[in-house]
């Protein structure tokens, strides 16, 4: 029994050949190891709990498969389960996944909050926290984070360097950590550059359950008829679904884009190359993303000490974005009243 078990292990205490016949054999008679029995015998179980949003968010499609990949490779399995954005059922989750002797949680965009810091804090195996929008940090997690404020910076930046002098902001609340960190660079670069921030420019949907492609993009609707409504050339938008809104109301409103009025979101989901015109955006390397998280935790499960992550976004300039040029009140006047 020791030799076949050693020889399924690729343990070198076996010649290759002995190893190689006995491999064959186990896969023609269709042998499975035991896994219970492994995990029984190593303490690990080479599976990991990965906890997210929302299954409409196709922001985690990506970071997800980047995930799946690489924990493949490691030959490691992955549970998967949302929170629906509750605290409460994303502790619930992770109580779960710890009971199923999983050997490291990956939390995605988690909300647990300090009042259950003190539970978090006692789960007994490695946690690893990708892109965290709970309002407190946790010393005992490794963090894999994308450069909210540099990305917001590079975002306004760029609208400044078109010449644009009137610039707002979409943003909002249901993400609050970086949607903190966006509007904060916001008004850094447009203080930078002694530019004006006028508090009707500034709008943040209140909307704390919606999380998906249709909230969002209503969301920007709604903020974008507000905004569109004041002497801005163009907007800053938290997210990608929150510019599509915004385009959307801009095609209702006959305001061209990018000729009267500019638009740059955030996150670069396949969606913004599909609409018309393409949106410029910042781009998020989420299935790197997926991947650098995965690869923590595994060094975190092997007893390594690493240090957290921040991954630098990148600006993906389409056809949303260019130097202002006047709108046509008159337009704008009739087709105002028309969406009113």
């Amino acid at each position: 029994y020791s030799t076949v078990s050693r020889a399924m292990n690729d343990s070198p205490l076996i010649s290759v050949p002995v190893c190689q016949r006995i491999q064959a054999l186990a896969r023609e008679m269709g042998y499975v190891p035991n896994s219970l029995a492994q995990s029984l015998h190593s303490r690990l179980t080479h599976s990991v709990g990965v906890v997210f949003p929302t299954i409409s968010d196709n922001f985690f499609v990506d970071v997800i498969r980047g995930i799946e990949d690489l924990a493949q490779d490691a030959n490691f399995s992955v549970f998967l389960s949302t929170s629906h954005n509750d605290p409460e059922r994303e502790l619930r989750v992770i109580e779960t996944f710890h009971r199923r002797r999983v050997d490291g949680v990956i939390l995605t965009a988690s909300r647990i909050g300090s009042p259950y810091a003190k539970q978090l804090n006692r789960i007994p195996v490695p946690v690893v926290l990708l892109n965290s929008q709970a309002m407190v940090d946790y010393p005992n997690f490794h963090h894999v984070s994308i450069d909210d404020t540099l990305g917001g910076k590079l975002a306004v930046r760029h609208l400044v360097e078109l010449g644009h002098r009137r610039i707002g902001y979409l943003g909002v609340s249901n993400r609050p950590r970086s949607n903190r960190r966006r509007l904060q660079a916001y008004r850094e670069v447009m203080r930078e550059n002694t530019l004006p921030i006028v508090e009707c420019w500034v709008l943040i949907d209140q909307n704390t359950q919606g999380n998906d492609l249709l909230d969002d993009t209503r969301a920007g609707q709604a903020l974008a008829r507000r905004l569109l409504r004041e002497d801005v050339t163009a907007v800053f938008c938290y997210n990608d679904r929150l510019a599509i809104g915004a385009l959307q109301v801009c095609q209702e409103m006959n305001i061209a884009v990018p000729e009267e009025f500019s638009v740059i979101g955030y996150d670069d989901l396949d969606l913004s190359q599909l609409v018309t015109p393409p949106l410029t955006t910042m781009h998020q390397p989420k299935y790197q993303m997926g991947q650098i998280a995965m690869q923590d935790l595994l060094e975190l499960i092997a007893g390594h000490e690493i240090k957290d992550s921040l991954i630098e976004p990148t600006l993906a300039i389409r056809g949303t974005t260019a130097p202002p040029k006047e709108r046509s009140r008159t337009k704008y006047s009739l087709a105002s009243s028309r969406v009113e």
